[in-house]
């Protein structure tokens, strides 16, 4: 009878031990999915707020880039001005020495007194005169602008491409995280597949059960379950009874339980809608897994208390008036025994 004892001492302690590691497991895994949703909402958040610098940066670059041509533009007409004021005046002067050269001192004197000459000089100098008045009013500040929104534009041109360069690595990013959650997800989807099956059949005493996929979109479409009980077709969960129903559900949990197993498993009646045969294999599964984890249990069934460790009860001897009543299977046990 000791050795019973210590035995069963030495089991609730491992299985306590078991529960707070599954604990910190469980902890650990909700840290990092935590992580990785919180990774994935900043890379968005980020890709937002760069695409929205990209496009404000993109205008003022299209809007600094025509200020630019307008004011190469404006730089091109004055150098054009410029260039044909100075000829005809390099032409005017030209004819001028011409004239100087071909007539002697005496002429030069008599030229003073000619109505001729004078006249000719009057027609050039106002023909000259035209020709700046032609030129309009010169820009004198539209070298230094044009500098000034060339030097603008080169610093855009530089962030319109920091821009990008980040855009494409949030992009490469989120590219990565995608492929890495749809590549997760295809494994636990095929081992939990491989799970189900064996419990299934376990459960019903043969059949078979499977998850399907409802699209080809892995990440954003459904799953479905489907299943076939012993000596019945291949149908979905819906068209199955109640009881049929209970038991695929609980081998879906359970295969779940089998690739991350939780620390507890409250089942609200679960065996409700099952004959006693399947309530005997119902309650064989769970006590081979209770070893990792900790089933709650609420029930009316006597064959599902009898395979539990400790039982609670509500009574009310009084109206009104409720009572916890609790009772330690394996304590009671021990004092029978004794």
């Amino acid at each position: 009878m000791g050795e019973k004892i210590a035995a069963l001492t030495e089991q609730k302690t491992n299985q306590q031990a078991q529960h707070t590691a599954l604990l910190q497991q469980q902890e650990a895994v909700a840290a990092d999915v935590a992580a990785a949703q919180a990774e994935e909402g900043r890379a968005t958040e980020a890709v937002q707020h760069r695409e929205t610098q990209g496009h404000a940066a993109q205008l003022a670059h299209s809007e600094a880039q025509a200020t630019v041509q307008m004011a190469a533009v404006q730089h091109a007409q004055t150098q054009v001005r410029a260039e044909h004021t100075e000829h005809s005046l390099r032409e005017a002067l030209n004819a001028l020495a011409d004239d100087a050269v071909t007539l002697h001192a005496p002429t030069i004197e008599q030229m003073a007194d000619d109505p001729d000459t004078h006249a000719r000089q009057a027609a050039q100098r106002e023909s000259l005169t035209a020709q700046i008045d032609r030129l309009g009013a010169v820009n004198l500040t539209a070298i230094a602008a044009f500098a000034e929104v060339q030097a603008r534009k080169v610093a855009l041109d530089a962030q319109i491409a920091d821009v990008a360069m980040a855009l494409t690595q949030l992009t490469e990013a989120i590219a990565t995280l995608d492929r890495q959650t749809r590549a997760q997800f295809r494994q636990i989807f095929d081992a939990v597949n491989t799970r189900i099956g064996p419990l299934f059949a376990q459960l019903f005493g043969g059949g078979e059960a499977r998850l399907n996929l409802t699209g080809t979109d892995e990440l954003n479409d459904g799953l479905e379950l489907i299943a076939r009980p012993p000596g019945k077709k291949t149908t979905q969960l819906s068209l199955l009874s109640g009881g049929e129903r209970a038991l695929t559900a609980v081998a879906l949990i359970f295969a779940l339980f089998e690739l991350n197993p939780a620390p507890f498993c409250i089942l609200d009646e679960v065996d409700a809608p099952l004959d006693e045969a399947n309530v005997g294999r119902f309650c064989a599964m769970v006590s081979a897994m209770s070893d990792r984890v900790q089933f709650l249990f609420v029930t009316h069934n006597k064959t599902t208390m009898a395979s539990a460790n400790a039982l609670i009860g509500v009574t009310m001897r009084e109206a009104g008036v409720s009572r916890i009543v609790s009772v330690d299977v394996d304590r009671a046990v021990q004092l029978l025994e004794s």
